[in-house]
């Protein structure tokens, strides 16, 4: 476990920044909101239409692997509504957080939490919720379990069956304030889960399956290779010009993603809207010190990193 640094130089860094640019930048909008929604819903229908259009051939597989892309990405949606920065009305920040943590196997009532343990204790090895749980890649062994999703999967089968009956593991770090809220979005996620296994199995059909659940698996490790790239080799510092990284890469990605690719903005400004984080990296990108061009150069420099 890695030490710590404490620079200081945070209220310094939030100035950089002006003032009156920020006041415009924090503004949220259900326009900007509906209209991410909307594409990203379009783009799941489309998905799902090729991926059942393709059944039994050859083309099933492409066709898996864009839909796996297409669910994964909802990350950004479920990330950006637990910071209620995808709509101005914080109900509809709420639903989209539901279903669209539903979707990857999360429970958005406990992610709220857990990320906001993440943002005020970035890259504290002791206290960062990511490091707690996953830790950095040191190996190629490390590595590639991390990118199988089966450390993923293992965590979000307690979430999913354990945290709405009351069972916390050794979950120690986010606050005792926050677990009925978990308890709460847990049973309605198992609802939600129990209603579309009942549903199938009454109308003998395998459309969820093959739309939805099969897609997510096959799609998980990009998702997990994605996450990889905001933090790691990373110094652990509470720097936020150095603590986090944006990864550039091109308008296909920064639009499923919700433009969360800006990490370093968002993590030093949380409560930017999505869609106003381009602007912010213009202000923010002579002082960051880790800006990649693309995510296959970061894995480049991850995989040059391990023994």
């Amino acid at each position: 476990m890695g030490a710590y640094t404490v620079t200081g130089q945070r209220a310094r860094q939030m100035r950089v920044v002006p003032a009156e640019v920020l006041k415009r930048l924090y503004l949220r909008s259900d326009r900007h909101g509906l209209m991410q929604t909307a594409a990203h819903l379009a783009l799941l229908v489309a998905g799902g239409w090729l991926v059942l259009e393709t059944h039994g051939t050859w083309w099933l597989v492409p066709a898996l692997l864009l839909q796996g892309i297409f669910v994964n990405s909802l990350f950004g949606a479920m990330h950006e509504s637990v910071h209620y920065g995808s709509f101005r009305t914080r109900w509809m920040a709420d639903m989209l957080a539901f279903f669209s943590g539903a979707a990857i196997l999360n429970n958005a009532g406990f992610y709220r939490h857990y990320h906001m343990a993440h943002h005020r204790y970035t890259q504290d090895p002791r206290r960062d919720p990511e490091l707690v749980t996953s830790g950095t890649p040191r190996t190629w062994g490390q590595y590639l379990f991390r990118v199988s999703s089966i450390p993923f999967l293992m965590l979000r089968l307690r979430d999913i069956f354990l945290f709405p009956f009351g069972y916390r593991g050794d979950v120690d770090y986010i606050n005792p304030s926050a677990w009925p809220e978990v308890r709460r979005w847990g049973r309605w996620l198992l609802a939600f889960y129990a209603v579309l296994i009942v549903g199938s199995v009454a109308l003998q059909t395998t459309v969820v399956l093959w739309v939805w659940f099969i897609p997510l698996l096959v799609g998980l490790p990009f998702l997990r290779l994605y996450l990889l790239c905001e933090h790691t080799l990373c110094p652990n510092s509470d720097d936020g010009f150095a603590n986090t990284r944006t990864t550039l890469s091109n308008p296909i990605v920064r639009f499923l993603m919700w433009n969360l690719p800006y990490h370093a903005e968002h993590h030093l400004f949380p409560n930017i809207a999505f869609h106003n984080l381009p602007e912010a990296h213009r202000y923010l990108r002579p002082h960051l010190k880790y800006v990649a061009k693309g995510y296959i150069q970061v894995q480049r420099e991850i995989v040059r990193s391990l023994a």
